[in-house]
């Protein structure tokens, strides 16, 4: 079974259990409360799935692995079983990402009614007592996938929303302005050969493993995030415009896609957020970068962007502030977590000794090692449980439109 099998609460606690179940599930509807039906149909790029997919492919987690191998799951079209797959090829092909927009039908109460049918069942299920370890594992499995999902249905919305020129909002409550960030402090580390990686403590996904060594050479890291303010220099210096700063591939990136800002800037005083247009602040840890974009940030800065294990390392020095997410909460500019996911310069890829899972849930990581980035951290959208200190989220480095942004880091001088 999977490496990923720690359990979130105590198995001997299960109402513990069912109440972790039904919160993270509560929790899905509540971020579209505020949404019309026509919203939860929106897809504004091939990448931004609609909310109505996100609500329903996470119930099709639940209902395929945990409850379909028992025969307990609700009767559905055999269609959706295709519609609401993602990548999971093992188990048939899956609809295109790219034409999930189209899916007008099953409508939104369908979906809404199916959700509460595998709610139903599993909590049913677990005050039984029917479910084995390999199954209650399973649950927690998908109680993180659906963490993962409710963050990205936030994200891909507010990309789609981003595209209206209406300018929708999608939380009213304003955010509250950023005090004057401090000026930067180097955290200086030795280096020497450390262990990274998860144990048997808590939940961890599979690509968090094996626990193992790695050397590090003497390197510093800032103590905070790059705030817009700094990023706007970057800007004002012709950063855009400089082809020293870029990686070949970013370069040509920027300049077929005509990058000059990060994405959700209006211009250089005005932002789109979840709050719709917003005075750019200034002193907010810049957001929505592409891994590119972060890098030559760096470069220009006279640094770099850490490796993921420098920034493992130096976090479990410190005592990173876990906070539960917050859609209108000011962050934290010292960021290790809750404010925005970090770029790293690692590439990912597996762990020395990494063995995926088998059969199909054994795709939800291990496939994607290739071309993709480790960003380190959380942000403010990020669901409590997944802010920790081994998780490793990953991108392609060209895309920006999850809360990105970055921490500087450089090899430390001799004395």
């Amino acid at each position: 079974m999977p490496q990923h099998a720690s359990k979130i609460v105590d198995p001997c606690e299960q109402e513990d259990r069912i109440q972790a179940f039904k919160t993270c599930r509560d929790y899905s509807l509540t971020l579209c409360e505020s949404l019309s039906p026509e919203d939860h149909m929106i897809q504004g790029a091939p990448f931004a799935s609609p909310p109505k997919w996100h609500l329903a492919h996470t119930n099709w987690f639940f209902a395929t692995f945990v409850l379909e191998p028992l025969a307990l799951e609700p009767s559905t079209p055999s269609s959706w079983k295709t519609l609401f797959n993602s990548y999971y090829n093992g188990l048939g092909q899956p609809h295109a990402r790219a034409s999930r927009g189209i899916l007008s039908r099953p409508a939104l109460s369908d979906i809404i009614q199916w959700r509460t049918q595998v709610d139903e069942q599993i909590v049913n299920s677990l005050n039984a007592d029917q479910f084995s370890p390999e199954q209650l594992q399973l649950i927690d499995l998908g109680l993180q996938h659906e963490m993962q999902h409710q963050e990205l249905l936030v994200t891909d919305l507010l990309y789609s929303f981003s595209l209206n020129p209406s300018h929708p909002i999608f939380n009213a409550t304003p955010a509250p302005l950023h005090p004057a960030a401090a000026k930067v402090e180097w955290l200086k580390f030795d280096g020497g050969l450390i262990e990274v990686g998860a144990g048997d403590e808590g939940f961890s996904f599979d690509n968090e493993h094996p626990r193992h060594r790695h050397f590090l050479e003497p390197f510093v890291i800032a103590n905070r995030l790059v705030t817009n303010g700094e990023y706007q220099k970057f800007i004002d210096a012709g950063g855009y415009l400089d082809a020293q700063w870029w990686l070949s591939e970013g370069w040509d990136t920027v300049n077929r896609e005509q990058w000059r800002r990060p994405l959700h800037w209006l211009d250089q005083n005005r932002i789109f957020s979840l709050q719709g247009v917003q005075p750019l602040d200034l002193n907010a840890p810049v957001c929505h970068l592409s891994g590119y974009e972060a890098e030559a940030y760096a470069r220009w800065s006279g640094c770099r962007l850490p490796t993921e294990f420098e920034w493992e390392y130096a976090a479990s020095r410190q005592t990173p502030e876990i906070r539960p997410a917050g859609l209108s909460d000011a962050m934290n500019q010292s960021g290790w977590f809750g404010s925005v996911w970090q770029w790293t310069q690692s590439a990912y890829g597996p762990y020395p000794g990494y063995q995926p899972d088998k059969g199909a849930v054994g795709e939800y990581n291990g496939k994607f090692m290739s071309s993709q980035w480790v960003l380190r951290g959380s942000s403010f959208a990020t669901p409590e449980p997944q802010q920790r200190l081994h998780y490793r989220n990953f991108f392609y480095p060209a895309d920006r439109w999850q809360f990105t942004g970055l921490r500087l880091g450089k090899t430390a001088t001799s004395p």
